[in-house]
């Protein structure tokens, strides 16, 4: 089934970025943004723009959506509630789901309320989306790369691989598509947490023989070792390679949970530490480090409450570099 008609929930730098691409190669009518009534109205009034254009695809209340061919999601994790209410005036029996939430989880919280039928397993990586105040700006638009859930139906894939190519979204199938979530969740596991913890940036969590790189490279091993007893072939290369990409960045970078930080904001440590430590007493593994990065990060969230509650965000509205490839 041609896909026509697509929902975006969550209009930060990742929604912004594929969302303004998909309307300039698709047309006007193609895609929209729809959030929840109380958030739509907090955000009234707002125009956003992107590398300095403003915003031309609209945004619908979710009271007043109707079922598309695709739902998009593209929010941080502890959004996740929120939008999967939100979701259930888009899905109709064919609607297809692509999430781009990081970790490996959205999926299945997904799957638990819409079926796998129509869910494909996704990731996205490698750009450079910069989101300040209300303007976006980027260089690189990066890629989705998804592929089929064992309960995917067959042409689900084909269908949303056709929407992306027309769209102009760079996109790669991939045949083992959850080892590829899991090499991206073993980094964000290492880099996000530890420049969190520590306040640290790309630079000090690489720096060899650092205590942030010994958190950063064992926090990692831990993650691959779930993923390898969860039967998926995650290597020592692979975590080789992840520190190496690190260490290449702009050194006073920062991933965007150690930005959570300075923005005392909401973070995914459910979806890092929290999925290693889950999935690690299921297999009778220790993962100190992970314990440790999790219960200092849940402190540190403990203080930014105590101060003034922030709600779940709906996207990033700062730096957002994605460094996983």
């Amino acid at each position: 089934m041609a896909i026509e008609r697509v929902a975006i929930i969550g209009r930060g730098a990742v929604g912004l970025l594929y969302g303004t691409i998909a309307e300039k190669n698709l047309g006007p009518g193609s895609v929209e943004y729809v959030m929840d009534d109380a958030r739509l109205a907090r955000h009234a009034g707002e125009t956003p723009t992107v590398n300095g254009e403003p915003l031309r695809v609209p945004t619908v209340p979710a009271s007043e959506a109707a079922p598309v061919d695709l739902v998009i999601l593209a929010i941080k994790a502890p959004g996740m509630p929120v939008a999967l209410d939100t979701m259930e005036r888009l899905v109709g029996p064919h609607t297809a789901i692509a999430s781009l939430v990081n970790g490996v989880t959205s999926e299945e919280r997904i799957a638990e309320r819409f079926g796998w039928e129509r869910t494909v397993l996704s990731v996205a990586q490698g750009m450079d989306a910069v989101f300040i105040g209300d303007d976006m700006t980027y260089a690189h638009p990066g890629e989705v790369r998804f592929g089929a859930a064992p309960g995917t139906a067959a042409g689900v894939v084909e269908d949303v691989a056709d929407f992306y190519a027309r769209a102009g979204i760079p996109h790669v199938v991939e045949a083992d598509i959850r080892r590829r979530m899991w090499v991206k969740l073993m980094l964000n596991v290492g880099i996000n947490q530890t420049c969190m913890v520590y306040g640290g940036t790309y630079g000090s969590a690489s720096e060899p023989g650092s205590e942030q790189n010994r958190c950063f490279v064992a926090a990692m091993r831990e993650a691959l070792a779930v993923a390898r007893a969860e039967g998926v072939d995650v290597t020592e290369v692979d975590l080789a390679q992840m520190a190496a990409l690190i260490a290449s960045l702009d050194p006073d970078g920062m991933p965007s949970m150690a930005q959570d930080r300075v923005n005392e904001k909401p973070t995914e440590v459910e979806e890092f530490s929290g999925t290693v430590i889950r999935l690690a007493e299921k297999h009778g593994l220790l993962v100190p480090t992970n314990r440790w990065l999790y219960e200092r990060i849940r402190a540190i969230e403990a203080g930014f409450r105590a101060q003034a509650p922030a709600p779940a965000d709906d996207g990033a509205r700062y730096r957002s570099t994605d460094a996983a490839m």
